[in-house]
């Protein structure tokens, strides 16, 4: 017996090709979490300043975390057909890869809400790395922001994903 398998479709359009907000209003409330992940990778210099907590600017991770934190409260303003949610958590930390002068960013987003928090996570992560080439592109002005993406999902129909 073959079962069949549907086509992918794009949720923020309708039948016609045009696009639309996803009515969210028959979905039940659950606990969903996101993580997110992204990498920013400076040359020598300029990673000795962030990591070695030097003056200048500012403490460039602290800042960055707060940059990332307040990206995810506001993404559906940013963009355009996200639905606005109730954040219950938000995290933002940051692991050193000194080998490789990079500064690996993860992102965990929390609601209770009748739609995920996938792009708020990615959201945090891309301002967090945006603060950090900010804050350092006098230092570097070939930083590089590489591999936001999505590594974990729960909650909702579609229950738990992992990109491994």
């Amino acid at each position: 017996m073959t079962i069949p398998v549907s086509e992918p479709t794009l949720s923020h359009l309708d039948e016609s090709g045009q696009i639309r907000m996803v009515d969210v209003g028959d979905k039940a409330a659950t606990t969903r979490t996101a993580i997110a992940r992204a990498r920013v990778t400076l040359n020598a210099a300029a990673y000795g300043l962030v990591t070695g907590h030097a003056k200048g600017k500012g403490e460039v991770l602290n800042t960055a975390r707060v940059a990332g934190i307040l990206a995810a409260k506001r993404c559906a303003e940013l963009i355009p057909l996200c639905h606005s949610l109730p954040l219950s958590f938000v995290g933002v930390d940051f692991s050193l890869d000194d080998a490789g002068c990079a500064i690996d960013i993860s992102s965990t987003c929390r609601s209770d809400y009748k739609t995920g928090v996938e792009m708020e996570a990615m959201t945090a992560c891309s301002v967090a790395a945006l603060t950090i080439y900010d804050m350092c592109k006098a230092a570097d002005k070939g930083i590089r922001i590489d591999a936001v993406r999505l590594v974990y999902k729960s909650g909702g129909k579609s229950g738990e994903w992992r990109n491994d």
